[in-house]
């Protein structure tokens, strides 16, 4: 049973963090973001930032592999959200 619960956090711990990738198309899609809170953008991603280090030294694979496809995938959140939500310069 225990081998069993650990598969499956391992599992869930690669997927959880592909949801952001309908996310991020959405926003490339409608060239907006205007839809999605900046304040929880930056705020999620701060914490994802402070909690990295922790899931780098962890000895848990599933923390681990959570800690870097999450701020992987959701640096690429913030990245886009800031760069729909400022307008683009005029010529």
């Amino acid at each position: 049973m225990e081998k069993l619960i650990v598969q499956i956090g391992l599992v869930a711990s690669c997927i959880l963090p592909l949801f952001n990738i309908p996310l991020i198309a959405h926003m490339i899609q409608r060239k907006s973001s205007a839809d999605l809170s900046m304040t929880w953008a930056i705020g999620v991603w701060a914490c994802i930032v402070l909690m990295f280090p922790a899931a780098l030294r962890s000895t848990d694979i599933i923390f681990r592999i959570f800690g870097i496809t999450n701020l992987a995938l959701f640096s690429l959140v913030v990245f886009f959200a800031i760069k729909y939500r400022i307008p683009p310069k005029k010529n």
